[in-house]
């Protein structure tokens, strides 16, 4: 055990990461060393920061806590604590079925860990951050909670009513990140598209994605899980006209089928859902389209398995995930739906998906061959330096492999013409540096 260290284990969601970051941040203005999610845990003070959107998340987070239970009988580590959004939902069950954690904590309420190890929590650092990412790249947490009413969320009843941060708060982390060398700013919310409603009365997505664009440093700003019902169309302009907004967007549909999507409490439908996704290639030509699936609804039919999947192969999604239907208690569908489909159903109807999506995916990618893109570089592997377009978000997303053949400096971008293609990633070679120019964000024909 290392005295006066701190580990923090980051499950789930980058908004969860955020969480982390600023709580290693109070740590280290405390005196403490602080690793995040380190190979070897060997903490005076171990912290998890749990994930309870679905069953499987569930799962994974106990788990961990029950390792981490082994490695203190094992004197590797010291106290154990439990925050984040399976404690937020289950305490009372927890402190029950896992006597041994030390403390648990909500989503809101970590603050108090400080408090109860006699330190001091420092408000006047409340929005600074240790930065677990590559240093030129960060997320950027512009709201939490959620106002839908999605029946089988249990995200809201986690995180409770949408809450936007305030303009001006954004903007000043922004600068600060900038200053300390990020360039790449990951735009994540539960719900970007519902931004300022609270706050202002009107969305107020498209004026901030202005704003962060225009603070001097930032390189490319990155869109995170936007909502299909009433979406700010005017976002679109601002993608269009600044350079410096990547023609991304990660949006999820969730079904197709009007009667999923009735039952879903969506509110939105078959042909609403078409509107939008040819507004938005119309709009924005080259935009890169994100979304999330999910398969085994309750009441879902085989004719709806159908419709989506003839969805997919139709609209062709540059990047697609999806899961098989978790069953949770306290939500609308756990109250009220049976969950009729089998689970083996569940993951056939999802491997079916992906298999056409993997299909579509290569093709897409293989289209970018003899093409050049302005990419950010991420790391170095092996034999490979491992970068990113703008299409592509950290994780998620395929990444462009570049032979060693010479030295790249990671952070920095270059223009890379694309070699060859495979369904999750690509392969290419560096021309150059790249320069700014009016299209510094945009193809560059072969």
């Amino acid at each position: 055990m290392r005295r006066n260290k701190v580990d923090i284990i980051t499950l789930g969601c980058s908004k969860n990461l955020v969480d982390s970051e600023r709580l290693m941040c109070q740590f280290r203005l405390n005196g403490y060393t602080v690793a995040h999610d380190p190979a070897k845990v060997n903490g005076e003070i171990v912290i998890v920061n749990t994930c309870a959107f679905i069953g499987d998340a569930q799962e994974e987070s106990v788990n961990v806590i029950l390792d981490l239970e082994e490695a203190r009988k094992q004197g590797r580590i010291g106290k154990l604590f439990v925050m984040g959004c399976l404690s937020e939902r289950f305490k009372a069950d927890l402190q029950q079925e896992l006597p041994f954690v030390d403390r648990f904590y909500g989503k809101f309420d970590w603050k108090e860990l400080l408090h109860d190890l006699g330190k001091p929590y420092h408000q006047t650092h409340a929005a600074d951050r240790v930065i677990t990412t590559p240093k030129h790249y960060a997320y950027l947490k512009i709201s939490e909670g959620c106002d839908r009413t999605c029946a089988y969320c249990s995200i809201p009843l986690i995180t409770g009513r949408h809450k936007s941060r305030p303009e001006e708060d954004i903007l000043d982390e922004v600068r600060q990140l900038v200053d300390r060398g990020v360039k790449e700013f990951q735009l994540i919310a539960q719900d970007l598209t519902y931004y300022g409603m609270d706050l202002y009365r009107n969305p107020s997505l498209p004026a901030l994605v202005e704003k962060i664009a225009d603070v001097q440093g930032v390189e490319w700003i990155r869109l995170h899980y936007a909502y299909p019902s009433h979406f700010p169309f005017d976002l679109l302009r601002v993608m269009r006209e600044r350079d410096n907004v990547c023609r991304y967007l990660d949006i999820a549909l969730q079904h197709v089928s009007d009667t999923v999507l009735q039952r879903m409490r969506r509110n939105t439908s078959r042909r609403e859902t078409w509107q939008l996704i040819e507004r938005l290639r119309d709009e924005v030509p080259g935009i890169h389209l994100r979304t999330t699936l999910m398969t085994g609804y309750p009441g879902e039919t085989e004719r709806d398995f159908e419709e989506l999947l003839q969805f997919v192969r139709d609209v062709r999604f540059e990047r697609l995930g999806a899961f098989a239907y978790s069953h949770e208690s306290g939500t609308y569908a756990g109250e009220n739906y049976c969950d009729d489909v089998p689970d083996d159903v569940k993951q056939q109807r999802l491997d079916s998906l992906m298999r056409i999506q993997e299909k579509i995916a290569w093709e897409l990618n293989d289209e970018k061959t003899g093409r050049i893109y302005k990419t950010v570089i991420d790391r170095e592997e092996n034999s490979y330096f491992v970068g990113r377009t703008e299409f592509d978000s950290p994780e998620v997303d395929p990444e462009v492999l570049i032979p060693k053949e010479k030295r790249l400096q990671t952070g920095s971008f270059y223009d890379v013409k694309i070699k060859s293609a495979e369904a999750f990633e690509l392969y290419g070679e560096i021309l150059n540096y790249h320069k700014k120019s009016k299209a510094s964000c945009r193809i560059v024909k072969k």
